[in-house]
């Protein structure tokens, strides 16, 4: 291990974050389809079950991005402050 990862030069959330939301938009993918199967099995109620599970495929990979592109503005902050810092200090 190089000495930016103890000294946490470079941040190590940013991939991880992007790889959690791809997880999670699939997760939300596959729970809307389950919720679609069991509406159309379903002799009560299916039809918002349907609806329900229509709106978690749209619904959830966008709100699971926004929350994702949320928590990168955060890290970009970082790096901006921290370059701000090395070209001052280089003043």
């Amino acid at each position: 291990m190089n000495s930016s990862f103890f000294n946490f030069d470079k941040m190590l959330t940013p991939s991880i974050i992007k790889i959690v939301f791809i997880i999670v938009s699939v997760l939300t993918i596959l729970l809307g389809f389950g919720f679609i199967v069991s509406g159309i099995n379903s002799m009560y109620g299916g039809g918002s079950l349907v609806f329900l599970g229509l709106a978690l495929i749209v619904v959830g990979p966008l709100f699971t991005r926004i929350y994702c592109e949320t928590l990168i503005v955060v890290f970009k902050m970082h790096e901006a402050l921290h370059k701000m810092a090395e070209i001052k200090n280089q003043e």
